[in-house]
């Protein structure tokens, strides 16, 4: 326990804020449900795990009975009750817009009446405009989103044909980037920061009516992408593929031709629908961001400061024991610091590397960093 205290001045103390950035791949293999264990003594699918409420679908980097299992993501489909798909859903239909409404209500917020308000394509609330109402949901295990998606940053790669077999995987893709977060990101959510999701084609030829097109968006400090249900659909029913090369696309993924976005919503379970999106990433990554704050404290010792040991074997006989002569300098060791609050409570302990040498002719600094 210390008896001597010395106070920091206001120069003695500096603050710092550091954001440190972390690759994350997600590769198509993992995410399709390919991947992880015996099919037969675990299961269909070991690490994508579906559950009796029906509400999403979990994702896990290897067998999720498995204590080495990671989350990566879920995976949900939801629909506003103000779409022209509600009213023709035929499954889940309460669930999926309770799903819509609770990821509305967190991540837009309301409006001036009270009411909830829609995803807005173009993030211009005021304006009105576009409303993403049919779309599905990937939110990130916050073990892989830390503190924010790193702006800029984010690639999903989307199969749009068919058939997900080999070779036919690798002929139409599009790819969905926030190309403007860096710079062109909104700040009018209650969930903090967001940017838009473009599309682009990634593989393939004359895949999109229109180069990056808005598409979704990207909530950066939630870690949730909102995928608007357009990137499955036909452009002839309001979506984005073209016509010629992807209408294919409407005898799977689209039960009518009356209605925009992604129709296959309305007669399929959130599983099912789940299983449809997971099965067409084809790739996905994003760097990660986490928040380094730190508390650089420089103590100071003077001259006369801390030239005697507060350990009780310093002393023989009231005597030195460090001193071969009474005309020598007192010595100490300088070996630990200690912060304290201002009622000399120990709050924090720095352990140098190696005892310092200290005694009336020498001065010195140590820089404490305390990070949080």
């Amino acid at each position: 326990m210390a008896t001597t205290f010395k106070t920091f001045l206001n120069n003695d103390i500096a603050s710092t804020r550091t954001m440190l950035h972390e690759a994350i791949p997600i590769t198509g293999s993992l995410v399709s449900g390919t991947y992880g264990g015996d099919t037969v003594v675990l299961g269909s699918e070991p690490h994508i795990k579906n559950y009796s409420h029906g509400m999403f679908q979990s994702v896990y980097d290897y067998p999720y009975l498995s204590s080495s299992a990671n989350h990566i993501f879920d995976i949900t489909v939801g629909l506003s009750s103000k779409g022209d798909l509600y009213s023709a859903t035929t499954s889940q239909q309460a669930k999926k817009a309770n799903i819509y409404n609770q990821m509305a209500q967190i991540l837009m917020g309301h409006d001036i009446t009270g009411s909830i308000q829609e995803f807005d394509e173009d993030g211009n609330i005021l304006a009105g405009g576009t409303k993403l109402q049919e779309v599905f949901f990937l939110n990130f295990a916050r073990l892989l989103a830390k503190d924010e998606v790193k702006k800029g940053s984010f690639n999903l790669e989307l199969i749009t044909t068919q058939a997900y077999t080999e070779p036919a995987v690798n002929t139409n893709r599009i790819l969905l980037t926030d190309t403007s977060g860096s710079n062109g990101f909104f700040v009018n959510s209650p969930a903090g920061e967001y940017g838009i999701l473009f599309a682009d084609t990634a593989a393939g030829s004359d895949v999109l009516t229109t180069e990056g097109v808005p598409c979704g968006l990207l909530f950066y400090q939630a870690g949730i992408a909102v995928v608007s249900g357009s990137v499955f659909a036909d452009s002839t029913i309001g979506g984005i593929l073209h016509t010629t090369n992807d209408a294919v696309e409407l005898s799977l993924l689209t039960g009518t031709d009356n209605s925009t976005g992604f129709n296959f919503v309305s007669a399929s379970t959130i599983e099912t629908a789940a299983n449809s999106i997971r099965n067409r990433i084809y790739n996905l990554s994003f760097n990660n961001s986490t928040e380094l704050n730190s508390s650089i404290y420089f103590c100071r010792i003077n001259h006369n400061d801390f030239n005697y040991s507060s350990n009780p074997t310093f002393l023989s006989g009231s005597k030195i024991r460090v001193k071969n002569s009474t005309v020598d300098n007192p010595v100490s060791y300088l070996t630990t610091v200690g912060l304290y609050s201002a009622d000399n409570e120990l709050l924090a302990v720095a352990k140098l590397s190696e005892p310092l040498k200290k005694d009336p002719t020498t001065e010195m600094t140590l820089r404490v960093r305390l990070d949080y």
